[in-house]
């Protein structure tokens, strides 16, 4: 069965096989027989069946795990076992990447213990990639279990290992960890190379309550990064070359998303930058995003598209509109390549506070992204979507502009942007017969049906 048909059946509550729904007891029941009991012909078998042996398994998960099917893997794990095909160690990896892509951390622990069960020790870079889960979910406490597993286990930490920890205890704003990683690379020998000092930015911005110095700490540490040094084995790797994962993925920085994208969006020299003007967009601090501009443009370097995206940020979210808009239209002048991402910052950006000015710039901005042949992918449109739906008053035109464009797409929002859509209607004076309401009402049952109440968070 093509990989396509397997995504539409396996896009149900439970994944389909041979007629039959395996759930709840029977699909344990079933697995612990062993191999399917089937009265099919060969030729249907081979229609209906969309794997036969690892490594048509390892094609579908790599598939899911491009298209952010995370919440699939389970299910495709459970047909290996009830095809009897055995995972080998590299198959687990990939079934880990998959769910550390996704912040899956109980599939990722899952997976762990069942390659333990089948004889296979967890190795150094499947360490990695737990810690890297842990990070993605905030999750510190768990990550520092792993490290002391590793040593129980006598796996011996790389500096990727220090790097992810440190990352991980940086999402949850612990500075005392990440300090005592620093302190435990330092001792082993270790410098601090670009990530640390991404790790520690961020370990700054994230930490509550707020220090009043937080914006200054991260300039001194700006500064610091100028003298870095290479840590052992921080290079991409052959394996996670192999699996997708960049460094940047790896560690959780927030260019992660964009690494692949061409056209000077992203200049890898500057990950410190990076992360400082994102910690200073979420902070809105404009006097530090400019001063740290200044900085920029001292070190002979020129903001690249990430860059101008957050200090387009910190304008619109400090509510000014003027400032942000300029660095925008600055920018589609300079003959540079047009990028989507640019579109999208601004108009949710200029939905900040929901003025009638904002919300009129954020619909301008998607009808003249929209005309210039740019799409809406599902992340771009729940993020929209979600932020538009916030307006209390006014004709919610932007939001059901935004639930259009992804209608047209035939994408489907997630559950927590369907609600929020669908509250803000409900809030109107809509008919009950309205076929808007009626539209999304269905897709938001269907949705509560298909995934639960906590899909898509």
């Amino acid at each position: 069965m093509s990989i396509c048909i397997f995504v539409y059946q396996c896009t149900c509550m439970q994944v389909f096989t041979f007629g039959f729904v395996f759930t709840g007891h029977l699909r344990l029941v079933t697995r612990a027989i062993g191999r399917r009991r089937f009265a099919s012909s060969t030729e249907e078998y081979a229609k209906r069946n969309y794997a036969n042996n690892e490594a048509e398994y390892k094609t579908v998960i790599g598939s899911l795990t491009s298209q952010r099917r995370p919440y699939l893997l389970r299910d495709v794990y459970d047909d290996m076992m009830l095809d009897g095909v055995k995972p080998e160690r590299d198959t687990f990896h990939s079934l880990i990447v998959g769910t550390m892509k996704g912040s899956r951390l109980q599939d990722a622990f899952f997976f762990r213990d069942e390659m333990k069960s089948m004889g296979l020790a967890p190795d150094v870079a499947l360490f990695n990639f737990l810690i890297s889960t842990c990070g993605k979910c905030k999750n510190s406490d768990q990550a520092i279990q792993l490290l002391e597993e590793m040593k129980r286990s006598e796996v011996k930490p790389t500096g990727q290992t220090y790097i992810c920890l440190l990352n991980a205890c940086a999402s949850g704003g612990r500075l005392d960890r990440v300090y005592a990683i620093v302190r435990d690379m330092t001792a082993a020998g270790l410098g601090l190379n670009k990530f640390c000092y991404a790790g520690i930015i961020t370990a700054h911005k994230n930490k509550t309550p707020l220090p009043d110095d937080t914006a200054s700490k991260i300039f001194e540490l700006v500064e610091q990064s100028k003298g870095w040094s290479s840590v052992e084995q921080t290079k991409d790797n052959a394996e996670n070359i192999m699996l997708g994962i960049s460094e940047e993925e790896l560690y959780n920085l927030p260019t992660a998303e964009y690494i692949h994208r061409r056209g000077g969006f992203i200049s890898r020299q500057l990950t410190v930058y990076h992360v400082a003007f994102h910690a200073y967009a979420d902070l809105r601090t404009v006097e530090a995003t400019e001063r740290l501009l200044e900085m920029l443009e001292k070190d002979g370097k020129s903001p690249d598209v990430f860059i101008l995206m957050q200090v387009m940020r910190c304008y619109l979210h400090a509510g000014d509109i003027d400032r942000g808009q300029k660095i925008f239209e600055d920018y589609m002048k300079s003959n540079r390549p047009p990028m989507i991402e640019l579109y999208v910052t601004l108009a949710e950006g200029a939905m900040v506070g929901y003025t009638p000015r904002g919300m009129q710039l954020a619909q301008e901005t998607l009808v003249n992204m929209n005309s210039r042949g740019f799409t809406l992918n599902v992340r771009m449109g729940n993020d929209l979507l979600l932020a538009a739906s916030g307006e209390k008053t006014g004709g919610y035109t932007t939001a059901n502009l935004i639930w259009d464009m992804m209608q047209a797409r035939r994408l489907t929002p997630s559950l927590p942007a369907v609600q929020a859509y669908y509250n803000g209607l409900k809030e109107r004076e809509i008919p009950e017969d309205d076929p808007r309401l009626m539209l999304v009402s269905r897709t938001l049952d269907n949705l509560r049906l298909r995934f639960g109440p906590g899909a898509g968070r």
